[in-house]
């Protein structure tokens, strides 16, 4: 797998899991992205309504491997906590770490 940066063999499992759900999620973004630059320049409404509906099922299944990061790789759960779902400022937040 060409994601690895080390010798697959020298990882744990846990780490290689890790590493999956990682490259689900920047796989996920990607996908996001796609579909965003394709509702942009799309002019037929039907499709739009179909790109839009594919771009809300990717951001569903990058939802869903966050949150399994959140459940099981250090560090995430802390970072979620601080910065999602909060109104304060983002810049400020990190300030006051």
């Amino acid at each position: 797998m060409q994601n690895y940066h080390e010798p697959p063999t020298e990882l744990s499992s846990e780490t290689r899991d890790y590493i999956r759900a990682l490259v689900t999620l920047k796989e996920e973004v990607e996908a996001i992205d796609w579909y965003q630059q394709r509702l942009t320049v799309t002019s037929d409404q039907h499709l739009k309504k179909i790109l839009k509906h594919n771009q809300l099922e990717e951001i569903e299944h990058a939802c869903m491997a966050l949150e399994w990061l959140r459940r099981n790789m250090d560090g995430w759960n802390e970072k979620m906590k601080q910065y999602l779902f909060t109104e304060k400022d983002i810049v400020k937040i990190e300030e006051h770490e």
